[in-house]
């Protein structure tokens, strides 16, 4: 996997190995990125579920000012880290902690959250209600989530563009 345009166009991402994540393809991470293009200069974003940080640092790398990244997952996290500091992006935090701790004790707002958790857990629709509660998203917000084609989500926001990329469906809401 590498990062697609911006400031680290062409650095190849380590990745975690294992059934319990499941990096987002080149193909689906070109169409997204295409989507968000005019949202993302100066955006404050933040990647839920971060895995590998391949959608936060493509963020940054093409114009995001600054991302934070949670993931769960030491080795994850250890993965973050190592694909950042290769990328020499900055501007970021990384958290290990739950996606519900991070959200429940956070008091900044996002123009720009990425949602990419475990598909068919009701996790994107947990994680909405959570945000709209703590009103974590700033106006005009962009959130992209990534579910499993079939997988639905239960949230008060507009969508703004839906599209099924195999198994994988890509839902951008936004807050209006």
């Amino acid at each position: 996997m590498k990062v697609i345009a911006g400031v680290a166009k062409g650095h190849k991402l380590k990745t975690t190995a294992g059934k319990h994540t499941r990096p987002t393809s080149g193909k689906v991470k070109e169409a997204m990125f295409s989507i968000i293009q005019s949202f993302l200069h100066n955006s404050m974003a933040l990647d839920l579920f971060a895995g590998s940080g391949a959608l936060g640092i493509e963020a940054l790398s093409r114009g995001a000012s600054y991302c934070d990244f949670v993931e769960q997952s030491k080795k994850a996290v250890e993965i973050i880290a190592f694909n950042l500091e290769k990328t020499r992006l900055n501007n970021y935090n990384i958290h290990n902690t739950a996606v519900k701790n991070f959200l429940s004790a956070c008091t900044s707002k996002y123009d720009l959250v990425f949602i990419d958790p475990p598909y068919n857990k009701n996790l994107p629709s947990q994680v909405l209600q959570l945000m709209s509660e703590r009103a974590l998203l700033a106006d005009n917000a962009i959130i992209v989530c990534e579910t499993g084609a079939d997988e639905k989500i239960d949230t008060s926001l507009k969508i703004y563009k839906q599209s099924v990329y195999g198994d994988t469906k890509l839902t951008f809401y936004e807050n209006r």
